[in-house]
């Protein structure tokens, strides 16, 4: 395994041809193990990862207390080289519910300081708001994020799931490194506008869900009982009949897998690498075994028969079910 690197946008620093996803170390997807979880971020340092995805509302700071944690006790060389992205303006209340996104530059501000003190760093690598605040202008809040820029606070800043037009707008404002959104063999809407956008301005994409939270994993079967808490339990994917015709098309991917040795999450994970240079994937492994595994992806290589294949067994609007439930595909940034 060959840990290349990419570089996120014209503006932005040069990272790791993968990233690590850590939200499912603390939140969304059942519980997880604390020790597990640092063994594998350290893992995915050693390995050549450096770039650490975040959010400030992962269990209300659990996730960034748990990186911070396996920053402090990484080897100085891997720590240094360490890049964290982190998503904010998610607002919580004590029973874990969503209240609503908050980009007023006052809240950015806020936001920020209590990332850099649970992270335990004095710079955040890329700072994005999460989902757009419909009642705030992206030029305020991107504004906002530019202050922390000169301040020193924030090195790069980013956007995450918002359409071309808001694209623009915050690109018109300040430099923008990079664009976080979801993108697989099953999530494939940035290809028609957001992705012409990016690459006309020369902003990077960090790809999330490039296993679809696991339904493209291999590992994925129809008896398995999820935890309450698991986010997975009211996605529409997940559900019924959505559910079977979506392990139908892991079936006809586990084909091709077979036929060149690998997995079926390789084969995903390397599909999504071979969209691009300017296209960084973020594996969401909780575990060693699992990393390794997405690590693997590095070696394996697509001709161009194998993307026919998997475009045959994989086409474009395939799956089935929304890849959010319909009160959370209201807040994506659709212009």
């Amino acid at each position: 395994m060959t840990m290349h690197t990419r570089t996120l946008g014209t503006t932005g620093p040069q990272v790791s041809a993968l990233g690590l996803g850590c939200m499912g170390m603390s939140a969304l997807y059942g519980e997880a193990d604390r020790a597990e979880s640092i063994a594998t971020i350290h893992a995915a340092l050693d390995a050549g990862i450096t770039l650490l995805d975040t959010g400030d509302f992962y269990a209300m700071g659990h996730n960034e207390m748990l990186i911070g944690e396996a920053l402090r006790t990484a080897p100085a060389a891997a720590r240094e080289q360490a890049q964290v992205s982190v998503k904010f303006g998610a607002l919580r209340d004590p029973d874990g519910g969503w209240s609503g996104y908050d980009g007023r530059p006052a809240a950015v501000k806020n936001f920020a300081a209590y990332s850099l003190q649970r992270l335990g760093v004095d710079h955040i690598d890329v700072y994005r708001i999460a989902r757009l605040d419909p009642g705030v202008p992206i030029e305020e809040t991107v504004g906002a994020i530019a202050d922390l820029v000169e301040k020193g606070y924030v090195r790069h800043i980013g956007l995450s799931e918002v359409g071309a037009d808001t694209i623009r707008r915050a690109a018109a404002t300040a430099p923008i490194s990079d664009l976080q959104i979801e993108y697989s063999l099953i999530s494939r809407g940035i290809e028609d506008e957001v992705l012409p956008t990016t690459r006309d301005l020369g902003i990077s994409v960090t790809a999330y869900g490039v296993l679809s939270r696991g339904l493209i994993s291999g590992h994925f079967t129809p008896d398995r009982r999820l935890a309450p808490n698991d986010f997975r339990a009211v996605s529409p994917r997940f559900q019924d009949e959505n559910l079977q015709h979506n392990l139908g098309l892991v079936e006809a991917l586990r084909a091709i897998a077979a036929r060149k040795g690998v997995t079926v999450a390789q084969i995903a994970i390397a599909w999504v690498l071979s969209r691009g240079e300017d296209i960084v994937p973020l594996v969401g492994a909780r575990t060693r075994e699992r990393l390794a595994e997405s690590l693997g992806a590095l070696d394996v290589t697509l001709d161009d028969a194998d993307l026919a294949a998997v475009e045959r067994a994989v086409p474009a609007d395939a799956a089935a079910g929304d890849r959010y439930p319909a009160a959370q595909m209201a807040h994506l940034g659709s212009k």
